[in-house]
């Protein structure tokens, strides 16, 4: 697994970066420019993924800091969509950028590549939780060995129940993570996709109960 460093002073996206990249990588959260400093000196990383709106020492400096020791791999995430602001964050040396919003997919696969450019975790690995397969190359999730047919909205809601098994979600963590926007108690949207998710595991399974409703207050992944 390749340890990564992400930079992002809002709580919601940090969070969501973190269950995105953590079923495949380490991943590490700080919250200033400052603090991702100080551990980029003690802690060693193979990617950084930071935001340019930074408290303490903004994403700028912090970039043009780190590439006086390293040339560890940077993808600057950012909503100054601005194309002077974009090149110069890649004059300072950011290996790439991605616009918010941004689409969970996007995020996956630019990591994955900028990690086998620079020879980081070149090696095809699979993260096994329970009977539940995440090769690292694809991003395909395979269950019992039988590989799943899921929309993106379906791949991003197992990964996120699958990053922390037994671990109960509400519908207003899914959704926010998943759609990256404010949850307003539409339950239907959160309901209809656990349905299918649960109609597609009892089609390789032969039961639906991996993903178990917790009365009042939402759903978790079981595993044992």
């Amino acid at each position: 697994m390749a340890r990564i460093l992400v930079v992002e002073d809002d709580n919601i996206i940090n969070d969501m970066l973190h269950e995105l990249l953590r079923p495949l990588h380490t991943v590490t959260q700080v919250f200033s420019g400052t603090e991702a400093l100080r551990l980029f000196a003690s802690e060693s990383f193979d990617l950084i993924v930071l935001d340019l709106m930074l408290p303490g020492i903004s994403g700028e400096s912090l970039i043009t800091k780190i590439r006086t020791q390293s040339q560890i791999p940077i993808i600057v995430i950012t909503a100054k969509n601005d194309v002077s602001v974009l090149v110069d964050v890649l004059e300072l040396g950011a290996n790439d950028y991605i616009a918010k919003p941004f689409e969970t997919k996007e995020v996956i696969a630019r990591v994955s590549a900028l990690l086998r450019k620079h020879g980081a975790s070149e090696m095809v690995t699979t993260n096994r939780v329970g009977r539940f397969e995440i090769r690292s190359d694809t991003y395909e999730i395979s269950l019992d060995n039988q590989c799943m047919d899921l929309t993106r909205k379906e791949h991003d809601m197992l990964c996120l129940l699958l990053s922390h098994p037994n671990r109960v979600f509400t519908k207003s963590n899914l959704y926010e993570t998943i759609w990256e926007e404010p949850y307003f108690g539409d339950d239907n949207t959160i309901t209809v996709h656990i349905s299918r998710l649960r109609t597609k595991i009892k089609a390789i399974t032969g039961d639906n109960e991996m993903i178990e409703t917790v009365w009042g207050i939402g759903f978790k992944m079981s595993i044992e």
